[in-house]
């Protein structure tokens, strides 16, 4: 049995290495994530395509996933018992599952070693919880944690679960719409087209210089555009062929902050920059700033990266 992993924090940035080498959907493909036809917004299915919505919905309400497999009988077991716990939370909590068979990018990007997985999204950014059959009293106290995770973070609302009180209605009131450049920007995430997102970004920084979350989006989009069409592992073997060669350990970085490595991003461009002439370290500091804001300004590791970028600058 493999021990569950406290969700003490989040892990820094949307763990965007699911959207490597993403393959190109047709609209019918791209549809919100699939759900029984009771149209149950507590317990749904979801894939690579759908994923999206999932990631949305973390931002009013903590999304437990669990990557499973219909050959696996550990699999089915964990998935009734995960649907019986999170629908006890009364629209707290909701369940993505997600068959491993059909989600190789959710596999890859939550980095499953084994089936079932169950880890957990919280304002968009991932949280590892287990893997394997847990009695339920662990995945109460995981949940329980979870919780205060998501609240620590404002996502704290409730979706509907059936369960409420007759005349109450468990539905939260509806998240208020994005700002139109910054949905125009989502959408463009959401087809692909990450150069689209970038430019409408950039428009509503123009617009207005202290929109700290277009400039966070902005880095987001890049950094999406810099992966694109690259697999884990070119970037990866090309880093470990060529130590010294600044783009393979730039990109390297990205990866690597995607998949919630976000010490280790930091690490490897800090630890190479004093060897560089001035251009380099010019572009090392220029690709941590923008890091830094995906990974969010106010993270304890971006705060410790920064100051030590600043020491190593004078």
């Amino acid at each position: 049995m493999t021990d569950p992993t406290p969700p003490s924090g989040l892990r820094g940035a949307v763990d965007l290495s699911a959207l490597v080498q993403r393959p190109q959907q047709s609209p019918q493909q791209a549809q919100p994530a699939q759900r029984p036809a009771n149209g149950d917004p507590v317990v749904f299915e979801t894939d690579d395509a759908a994923f999206g919505s999932a990631l949305e919905l973390s931002r009013t309400v903590p999304v437990v996933v669990v990557l499973w497999a219909s050959w696996s009988e550990q699999s089915t077991q964990l998935v009734a018992t995960l649907e019986r716990l999170v629908r006890a939370r009364e629209g707290r909590l909701v369940l993505a599952a997600a068959d491993a068979d059909r989600s190789p990018q959710l596999v890859q990007a939550f980095q499953a070693q084994g089936i079932p997985t169950v880890v957990a999204v919280v304002a968009g950014q991932p949280v590892p919880l287990f893997a394997g059959i847990q009695p339920d009293d662990v995945i109460e106290q995981v949940f329980d944690q979870l919780l205060e995770l998501g609240a620590q973070h404002g996502v704290s609302g409730r979706v509907g679960a059936g369960s409420a009180e007759e005349g109450e209605d468990a539905t939260e009131p509806a998240e208020p719409p994005l700002p139109p450049l910054h949905q125009e920007a989502y959408d463009a995430i959401e087809r692909g087209d990450y150069e689209a997102a970038a430019s409408a970004y950039r428009t509503a920084i123009a617009q207005d210089p202290r929109d700290s979350l277009a400039v966070a989006g902005l880095a987001q989009a890049n950094l999406l555009a810099r992966l694109e069409g690259k697999t884990l592992d070119q970037i990866r073997n090309a880093a470990a062929s060529a130590p010294d060669d600044l783009d393979a350990q730039l990109d390297v970085a990205d990866l690597d902050l995607s998949g919630g490595h976000v010490d280790d991003a930091f690490d490897r461009l800090l630890t190479l920059f004093p060897k560089l002439d001035a251009d380099g370290k010019k572009r090392v500091r220029e690709r941590l700033v923008e890091l830094f804001e995906v990974a969010g300004t106010e993270d304890p590791r971006v705060v410790a990266a920064r100051r030590r970028l600043t020491n190593l600058l004078y």
